[in-house]
C-alpha cells in the first residue's frame, strides 16, 4: 500500500528503470518474437506495457498525454523505449502536479467494474508491468538476447561476474 504519492513515484521509477534497461536490450529482429500464432510478440508485449501506463493510471482521474493504441506502435525497439520513458515521465509529472495531498485510499471505480482505493490501482499499475517483463525475458531467451539483471544478476551477469 502506498501512503502517499511520493511513496509510489520512488517505487515507481525503481520500476521503470527496470524496464527501460528490459527495453533497451530488444533489438529490431527480436520484436517479432512470439511463442506462437495466437500469442503476443516481445514487440507488442513492450507496446502494452507502454500504453497500459495511461490506461491504468488514468483510471484513477489523472490526465496525461500518452500514447493508448495498437495502431501507434513504433517499428523498432528504440522508439518503443523512448516512447515508453516518455509515457513514465508524463505520468510521474502529473501525479506530482495534481496529487499533492491526493487521498490515495479514495475508492475509485475502474474499468467500469473494479471497485478499489487509489493505491490498490497503483499497485495494480507497478504489478502488471512487472507480469509482463517477465513474460518478455522468456521470448527475449528464445530470440537469443542477453537479460539484464532486474533485481539482481542474470545469468549472464552472474557468469560475467565469475570471470
Amino acid at each position: 500500500m502506498f501512503n502517499n504519492v511520493e511513496e509510489f513515484i520512488t517505487e515507481w521509477k525503481m520500476e521503470e528503470a527496470n524496464t527501460i534497461k528490459l527495453l533497451n536490450a530488444m533489438t529490431d529482429e527480436s520484436l517479432d518474437q512470439s511463442i506462437g500464432e495466437a500469442f503476443s510478440s516481445l514487440g507488442e508485449l513492450a507496446w502494452h506495457i507502454t500504453t497500459a501506463i495511461k490506461a491504468i493510471i488514468s483510471q484513477s482521474g489523472l490526465q496525461f498525454e500518452a500514447s493508448m493504441s495498437k495502431e501507434e506502435m513504433p517499428a523498432t525497439a528504440k522508439e518503443i523505449t523512448e516512447k515508453y520513458a516518455e509515457a513514465s515521465k508524463a505520468m510521474v509529472e502529473a501525479a506530482q502536479k495534481e496529487w499533492k495531498e491526493k487521498d490515495l485510499n479514495q475508492i475509485i471505480n475502474a474499468f467500469g467494474f473494479l471497485e478499489m482505493p487509489i493505491h490498490a490501482l497503483l499497485r495494480m499499475a507497478i504489478s502488471h508491468q512487472t507480469h509482463h517483463r517477465g513474460q518478455m525475458t522468456v521470448l527475449m531467451r528464445q530470440a537469443g538476447l542477453a537479460i539484464p539483471g532486474m533485481y539482481g544478476p542474470s545469468k549472464e551477469e552472474w557468469a560475467a561476474m565469475k570471470g
